[in-house]
């Protein structure tokens, strides 16, 4: 038995949504079972995400801390941003994500998981990606707003990290996505056997 997930769609007889935000809305699908009953599934419609996981030269890794208001926390978090525009590229817009909220730049990049935060009710697909040989990027800082007013930065090494994810101590999903991939990367065939950045997405579709 080969362990992979593969595409799959389930007749939907009727589609309403019922809320749109300003990046996501809410979507009701009637969707048939295998039996034939036809039952409602209500789930957030997301445009996607990038994480990077920047890795210094001392083996530390760039986090920010920032209040999440559903959750009521302030969490420990990697830089992510959303796929502001459709197909966009994600190794771009995962540039574009790092230069604004650290005022870093890469110069090596490649992917290490692509995942669904929560495919039991959201659409949301999130590539994370290996930032390496990082320096400051170049002229002013973007001006960062609302919550993002508030962010705090620091580097910390990759094993106090894991640490935090197994001890129920660090919470974002990406964050805890990426610690991990990476620790199982250096633990198998290393980082130099990780997809390119431009290696396809099946989920969210792009032009190199």
């Amino acid at each position: 038995m080969t362990v992979k997930d593969t595409p799959e769609e389930w007749r939907v007889t009727a589609t309403t949504t019922p809320f749109r935000g300003n990046k996501t809305s809410v979507r009701t699908d009637d969707v048939v079972m295998p039996d034939g009953t036809v039952v409602k599934r209500d789930y957030q419609v997301h445009p996607g995400s990038v994480a990077i996981l920047a890795l210094d030269d001392a083996g530390r890794v760039l986090v920010l801390r920032q209040y999440r208001h559903p959750v009521r926390q302030k969490l420990w978090e990697i830089p992510a941003g959303l796929l502001d525009v459709p197909g966009e590229n994600p190794l771009h817009a995962a540039q574009r994500e790092l230069y604004e909220e650290a005022h870093v730049k890469a110069e090596d990049w490649r992917v290490l998981a692509d995942v669904y935060t929560t495919p039991g009710g959201c659409d949301e697909a999130v590539r994370v990606f290996l930032a390496r040989e990082l320096s400051e990027a170049e002229g002013e800082r973007f001006q960062v707003s609302e919550e993002e007013a508030d962010m705090e930065l620091a580097r910390v090494e990759l094993a106090e990290l894991v640490r935090g994810v197994l001890g129920g101590e660090l919470h974002n999903t990406c964050l805890a996505v990426g610690v991990l991939s990476l620790t199982a990367a250096l633990a198998g065939d290393g980082m130099e056997a990780l997809r390119p950045a431009e290696a396809p997405w099946p989920a969210r579709p792009f032009e190199a």
